[in-house]
């Protein structure tokens, strides 16, 4: 018998559409970001798209560890 065998395991659900196309629209949204900065299109753009990024995965993230969200 392992150790881990008593404990709860973590349960992941699947986001709600909702969740998914936000997350894939600030994706894209990173993705434009990227290419008008690195074109110099606009100035410093690049940055930005970083963090809208993250912001795109941890809304995916919190989507899929969180129940009905």
């Amino acid at each position: 018998m392992h150790v881990w065998a008593d404990e709860k395991a973590m349960r992941l659900t699947p986001p709600t559409r909702y969740v998914f196309l936000s997350s894939i629209v600030l994706a894209l949204a990173a993705v434009t970001l990227y290419f008008l900065g690195v074109f110099g299109v606009v100035d410093g753009a690049y940055h930005f798209a970083f963090w809208v990024a993250i912001v795109a995965w941890l809304a995916l993230a919190a989507g899929a560890a969180a129940k009905g969200v």
